[in-house]
Protein backbone atom coordinates (compact mmCIF):
# COMPACT_ATOMS: atom_id res chain seq x y z
CA UNK A 1 0.00 0.00 0.00
CA UNK A 2 1.32 3.25 -0.97
CA UNK A 3 2.04 6.36 1.45
CA UNK A 4 -0.90 8.22 0.57
CA UNK A 5 -3.63 5.40 0.83
CA UNK A 6 -2.15 4.25 4.12
CA UNK A 7 -2.41 7.89 5.62
CA UNK A 8 -5.97 7.77 3.98
CA UNK A 9 -7.00 5.07 5.73
CA UNK A 10 -5.52 6.04 9.11
CA UNK A 11 -7.37 9.07 9.09
CA UNK A 12 -10.81 7.03 8.57
CA UNK A 13 -10.05 4.42 10.71
CA UNK A 14 -9.78 7.12 13.78
CA UNK A 15 -12.54 8.60 13.24
CA UNK A 16 -14.78 5.37 12.77
CA UNK A 17 -12.67 3.96 15.65
CA UNK A 18 -14.01 7.39 17.85
CA UNK A 19 -17.41 6.77 16.26
CA UNK A 20 -17.93 3.57 17.32
CA UNK A 21 -16.35 3.37 20.89
CA UNK A 22 -13.49 0.69 19.63
CA UNK A 23 -11.37 2.93 22.00
CA UNK A 24 -8.01 0.25 21.43
CA UNK A 25 -8.20 0.44 17.82
CA UNK A 26 -8.45 4.73 18.02
CA UNK A 27 -5.38 4.45 20.40
CA UNK A 28 -3.49 2.37 17.40
CA UNK A 29 -4.06 5.09 15.14
CA UNK A 30 -3.05 8.35 17.85
CA UNK A 31 0.54 8.80 18.99
CA UNK A 32 0.83 9.11 23.16
CA UNK A 33 2.00 12.58 22.68
CA UNK A 34 0.14 13.59 19.97
CA UNK A 35 -1.66 16.98 20.24
CA UNK A 36 -5.24 16.99 20.18
CA UNK A 37 -6.85 20.25 19.80
CA UNK A 38 -10.42 20.05 19.83
CA UNK A 39 -13.65 22.43 21.14
CA UNK A 40 -14.53 20.22 24.17
CA UNK A 41 -10.89 18.66 24.52
CA UNK A 42 -6.99 19.88 24.68
CA UNK A 43 -4.59 17.17 25.52
CA UNK A 44 -2.55 14.31 24.22
CA UNK A 45 -3.59 11.76 22.02
CA UNK A 46 -3.54 8.97 25.04
CA UNK A 47 -5.76 11.80 26.92
CA UNK A 48 -8.34 12.09 23.82
CA UNK A 49 -8.90 8.26 23.89
CA UNK A 50 -9.84 8.20 27.51
CA UNK A 51 -11.65 11.15 27.38
CA UNK A 52 -13.32 10.27 24.64
CA UNK A 53 -14.72 7.49 26.11
CA UNK A 54 -15.87 8.98 29.10
CA UNK A 55 -18.00 11.53 27.42
CA UNK A 56 -19.44 8.28 25.14
CA UNK A 57 -20.04 6.83 28.73
CA UNK A 58 -22.45 10.19 29.50
CA UNK A 59 -24.07 9.68 26.35
CA UNK A 60 -22.64 12.72 24.43
CA UNK A 61 -22.07 10.69 21.07
CA UNK A 62 -20.74 12.63 18.10
CA UNK A 63 -20.33 10.46 14.57
CA UNK A 64 -18.74 12.03 12.00
CA UNK A 65 -19.43 12.17 7.96
CA UNK A 66 -16.24 12.71 6.43
CA UNK A 67 -15.21 14.25 2.91
CA UNK A 68 -12.45 12.32 0.72
CA UNK A 69 -9.05 13.10 2.55
CA UNK A 70 -6.57 15.28 0.98
CA UNK A 71 -2.99 13.93 1.51
CA UNK A 72 0.53 15.51 1.37
CA UNK A 73 2.89 13.51 1.92
CA UNK A 74 7.18 14.22 1.95
CA UNK A 75 9.26 11.44 3.39
CA UNK A 76 8.21 10.32 6.81
CA UNK A 77 5.55 13.50 7.71
CA UNK A 78 2.20 14.08 6.06
CA UNK A 79 -0.60 16.34 6.33
CA UNK A 80 -4.30 15.09 5.62
CA UNK A 81 -7.29 17.58 5.24
CA UNK A 82 -10.71 16.89 5.51
CA UNK A 83 -14.10 17.90 5.22
CA UNK A 84 -16.18 16.97 8.29
CA UNK A 85 -20.05 17.50 9.51
CA UNK A 86 -19.71 16.37 13.05
CA UNK A 87 -23.51 15.65 14.25
CA UNK A 88 -24.74 15.49 17.81
CA UNK A 89 -28.25 14.46 19.11
CA UNK A 90 -29.03 15.65 22.02
CA UNK A 91 -31.67 17.53 24.58
CA UNK A 92 -31.33 20.85 25.38
CA UNK A 93 -33.43 22.24 27.82
CA UNK A 94 -36.00 19.20 27.98
CA UNK A 95 -36.13 19.46 23.61
CA UNK A 96 -34.34 17.01 21.62
CA UNK A 97 -32.20 18.63 19.38
CA UNK A 98 -29.57 17.55 16.20
CA UNK A 99 -26.86 19.49 15.98
CA UNK A 100 -24.53 19.33 12.54
CA UNK A 101 -20.66 21.21 13.22
CA UNK A 102 -19.29 21.67 9.53
CA UNK A 103 -15.52 21.56 9.62
CA UNK A 104 -12.06 21.04 8.35
CA UNK A 105 -10.10 18.22 10.23
CA UNK A 106 -6.18 19.11 10.11
CA UNK A 107 -3.90 15.85 11.02
CA UNK A 108 -0.87 15.86 11.31
CA UNK A 109 0.76 12.41 10.86
CA UNK A 110 4.45 10.92 10.95
CA UNK A 111 5.72 7.28 10.09
CA UNK A 112 7.09 5.86 13.36
CA UNK A 113 8.80 2.81 13.79
CA UNK A 114 7.86 1.45 10.24
CA UNK A 115 4.06 2.90 10.66
CA UNK A 116 2.11 5.81 10.46
CA UNK A 117 0.88 7.55 13.38
CA UNK A 118 -1.64 10.91 13.91
CA UNK A 119 0.83 13.48 16.12
CA UNK A 120 -2.25 16.19 16.25
CA UNK A 121 -5.33 17.14 15.21
CA UNK A 122 -6.96 20.54 14.82
CA UNK A 123 -10.25 21.31 12.91
CA UNK A 124 -10.95 24.51 11.56
CA UNK A 125 -14.79 25.20 12.01
CA UNK A 126 -16.71 26.65 9.40
CA UNK A 127 -20.60 26.86 10.37
CA UNK A 128 -23.03 24.68 11.97
CA UNK A 129 -27.05 24.37 12.79
CA UNK A 130 -29.18 23.51 16.04
CA UNK A 131 -32.56 22.27 15.43
CA UNK A 132 -34.93 20.15 17.36
CA UNK A 133 -35.17 16.47 16.22
CA UNK A 134 -38.68 16.57 16.28
CA UNK A 135 -40.72 18.69 13.56
CA UNK A 136 -43.22 20.96 15.50
CA UNK A 137 -41.31 21.22 18.55
CA UNK A 138 -39.42 24.78 19.85
CA UNK A 139 -35.79 24.89 20.80
CA UNK A 140 -35.54 27.86 23.64
CA UNK A 141 -32.12 29.54 23.02
CA UNK A 142 -31.24 32.80 24.31
CA UNK A 143 -30.31 35.15 21.69
CA UNK A 144 -28.05 36.88 23.88
CA UNK A 145 -25.57 33.53 24.70
CA UNK A 146 -25.78 33.27 20.68
CA UNK A 147 -24.86 36.67 20.01
CA UNK A 148 -21.38 36.41 22.24
CA UNK A 149 -20.34 33.03 20.72
CA UNK A 150 -18.16 32.94 17.53
CA UNK A 151 -20.15 32.66 14.40
CA UNK A 152 -18.26 29.62 12.85
CA UNK A 153 -18.99 27.21 16.10
CA UNK A 154 -21.89 28.93 17.80
CA UNK A 155 -24.47 26.41 18.20
CA UNK A 156 -21.42 24.17 19.05
CA UNK A 157 -20.46 26.41 21.67
CA UNK A 158 -24.21 27.01 22.92
CA UNK A 159 -25.04 22.99 23.45
CA UNK A 160 -21.58 21.90 24.67
CA UNK A 161 -21.53 24.60 27.31
CA UNK A 162 -25.38 23.30 28.32
CA UNK A 163 -23.65 20.25 28.07
CA UNK A 164 -21.28 20.95 31.07
CA UNK A 165 -18.35 21.37 28.25
CA UNK A 166 -16.48 24.39 28.62
CA UNK A 167 -15.72 25.84 25.11
CA UNK A 168 -12.77 27.85 24.16
CA UNK A 169 -13.07 31.46 22.17
CA UNK A 170 -10.08 30.89 20.33
CA UNK A 171 -10.55 28.15 18.58
CA UNK A 172 -9.88 27.91 14.70
CA UNK A 173 -12.55 29.37 12.31
CA UNK A 174 -13.39 30.84 9.46
CA UNK A 175 -14.56 33.82 10.69
CA UNK A 176 -11.04 34.79 12.15
CA UNK A 177 -8.93 33.62 8.87
CA UNK A 178 -5.81 35.30 9.93
CA UNK A 179 -5.12 32.86 12.11
CA UNK A 180 -6.32 30.27 9.71
CA UNK A 181 -3.81 31.08 7.42
CA UNK A 182 -1.19 30.68 10.22
CA UNK A 183 -1.92 27.32 11.12
CA UNK A 184 -1.69 26.11 7.21
CA UNK A 185 1.37 28.05 7.15
CA UNK A 186 2.78 26.43 9.83
CA UNK A 187 1.93 22.82 8.74
CA UNK A 188 3.19 23.39 5.34
CA UNK A 189 6.25 24.19 7.31
CA UNK A 190 6.25 21.56 9.06
CA UNK A 191 5.51 19.14 6.69
CA UNK A 192 9.57 20.35 4.80
CA UNK A 193 10.57 22.53 2.87
CA UNK A 194 11.27 20.65 -0.09
CA UNK A 195 7.86 20.30 -0.33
Amino acid sequence: MDDVTEVSQLILHERRSRDRGWWSDMRDCLAADAAIRLSWFRGTGADFVAASRETAARGDNATHTLGPPVVDVLGARALVEVAAAIRMRSELNGVQADLTSHARLLYRAERRTGRWVIVSLDPVYEWDNLLPSVPGTHLEIDPDALARARPSYRMLTHLLNARGYPIADDLYGDDRPAPVQQLYRSLFDWLGPER
